[in-house]
């Protein structure tokens, strides 16, 4: 059974087909815990056996490590066969062990420390970089990292950033796409607002959105979404399991945004799940199956470590959800209206 897919061409140039299941890459950069190069091959090369063909990385993951094991996996395949999208706004400094960033979240990783620069030359640089660790010649998509308070911790930080960005490496990147160098660029980000801000700024083809657009979330309706859609801008939803808790149900020690989940998120959580089970879905296919219902999403991207999540993964993009799941939860008060 072949992968549903979405094609998108905002731009006239032909455009890009992605996979409704994409696949991120950041576990593969030994996210909280390490896992062998052959570990790493044997999920890659189930997802490429099953359909997978849009596949997400960046310099960050693994601090390099998620580009390189992506290497020898994508060398002999067909370029035209997949869609590949990388990132910028970090360069890699090496260091040593005990002074490298990242200790505790990524491990047995190349010491590194990351740089942010979202400036002409750091961009132009990064992509040079990527283009070696992945033995490839081009990417297809750009995405400016972590343009987010998440990452820059308060507004002002932010705002300094994207004032950098906007002065410099969104010139690269318009220059790149204006010559063929990538089909598509945008932001890959953990908050909708820096995308808004992007978009009513410049001219964007792409985001990447992480954990905020899922079946627990959905402010972005509010004013980014529509705004998206009117551009003929395509998504891709990072996160859609809320770092774990849509995958694994309300359980103790349960992760929602990469920590423990509190309480009310848990009740919420504990409701949806109820709900899914009188029409006998699991909680992840819904979870799954959820932003594709809007018509801006190009490409659901959950993490997967390991074969199982990926088979996991495989049959939630295969499962269909009953028209009155979605029904229900929106009579429960658990789902916006306004929700496609």
């Amino acid at each position: 059974m072949t992968l549903p897919t979405r094609h998108w061409d905002r731009l006239g140039n032909g455009g890009l087909t992605f996979t409704e299941l994409g696949f991120g890459t950041a576990p593969l950069g030994n996210l909280y815990r390490a896992i062998s190069d052959a570990e790493a091959r044997a999920v890659l090369d189930r997802a490429w056996a099953a359909g997978v063909r849009f596949y997400d990385t960046a310099p960050l993951y693994g601090f390099g490590l998620a580009e390189t094991r992506l290497n020898p996996f994508l060398r002999g395949k067909d370029r035209n066969s997949y869609v590949l999208s990388t990132k910028v706004g970090r360069l890699l400094r090496a260091t040593t062990p005990e002074r490298r960033d990242g200790i505790g979240k990524w491990f047995d990783v190349p010491s590194r420390q990351e740089v942010y620069d979202y400036g002409y030359d750091g961009v132009m640089r990064s992509l040079e970089f990527s283009l070696e660790r992945l033995g490839v010649d081009r990417v297809d998509i750009l995405f400016a990292h972590d343009l987010d308070v998440f990452n820059h911790g308060s507004q002002a930080a932010l705002q300094a950033r994207l004032q950098e960005f906007m002065a410099g490496g969104y010139k690269a990147l318009l220059k790149l796409r204006d010559e063929g160098v990538i089909r598509a660029f945008g932001a890959g980000v953990n908050e909708w607002q820096p995308c808004q801000w992007l978009t009513e700024r410049g001219d964007f083809d792409i985001f990447l959105l992480a954990g905020r657009y899922t079946l627990l979330e959905q402010e972005a309706l509010e004013s980014f979404l529509p705004l998206a859609e009117a551009r003929g801008i395509g998504i891709v939803i990072g996160g859609p399991y809320n770092s774990g808790i849509l995958a694994t149900g309300p359980r103790p020690g349960a992760f929602y945004n990469y920590n423990p989940a509190p309480p009310e998120i848990l009740a919420k959580v504990a409701r949806i799940e109820a709900v899914c089970a009188r029409h006998a879905t699991r909680l992840i296919d819904a979870a799954f199956q959820f932003p594709l219902r809007h018509p801006a999403v190009v490409s659901v991207i959950p993490g997967g470590q390991g074969v199982a999540e990926m088979e996991s993964n495989l049959a939630a993009a295969r499962t269909p959800v009953p028209e009155a799941l979605w029904a229900e939860l929106k009579a429960e008060g658990l789902m916006r209206q306004d929700a496609p």
